[in-house]
């Protein structure tokens, strides 16, 4: 039913995955299997779908990435149903509306999950990234991808404030088993993208 698929599940926690909108964003449901509890990275677009399955799975809030038009299309549809939608401060004006700010390196609760809010500049200066306490999930927006860190040449990217990110939020953090959920596209770990960082720096993208 509307092409969500379940990607991830352990004993306390289940993510589902939704791709949507003409760039093919990657839109994922992390539940709380003991509450029923959930919240949605990134209201993309498709609002009728998402909220289908907001209402299905149990969403309660919406965590945005950051604020490119891609993937914050269902916005204004997910905050008239009622759910508060978070954004950090600086890609907060990209929005058409919003409820709450993101600090960096705090705790958002969902039901009985925690997830680690990871300020990562450099795809936008507020792009925000999610690590799951307790799992190996780890949604990482535009900031990293299979093959390399998010583009950074459109207004507000930095290439080497990404690189730093990644380098310094990510590797320096994470174990190689930590699974990289990203914005488009399919997953990957911190594992199979770490050896690559110094030929990503040598090419310059």
């Amino acid at each position: 039913m509307d092409n969500v698929e379940l990607v991830w599940s352990d004993a306390a926690a289940e993510v589902h995955r939704l791709v949507v909108g003409p760039v093919a964003n990657n839109v994922y449901v992390v539940r709380c299997r003991r509450t029923g509890v959930a919240t949605l990275i990134d209201a993309a677009n498709e609002h009728d779908r998402l909220l289908r399955v907001a209402k299905r799975l149990g969403v309660a809030s919406v965590l945005e990435t950051h604020g490119h038009w891609d993937h914050i299309g269902a916005v204004t549809e997910v905050r008239e149903a009622g759910i508060d939608v978070w954004v950090r401060s600086e890609d907060a004006a990209l929005l058409p509306s919003y409820d709450h700010l993101l600090e960096d390196d705090v705790v958002h609760v969902v039901g009985d999950l925690r997830l680690r809010t990871i300020h990562t500049p450099g795809h936008t200066p507020g792009s925000i990234s999610f690590a799951v306490e307790g799992t190996p999930l780890l949604f990482t927006g535009d900031t990293l991808f299979p093959g390399g860190p998010g583009n950074t040449s459109r207004e507000g990217g930095d290439f080497t404030t990404i690189v730093h990110s990644i380098e310094q939020r990510f590797y320096r953090v994470y174990g190689e088993a930590t699974i990289i959920w990203p914005g488009h596209g399919a997953p990957s770990t911190i594992g199979a993208e770490r050896p690559h960082l110094d030929e990503w720096v040598a090419r310059g993208w």
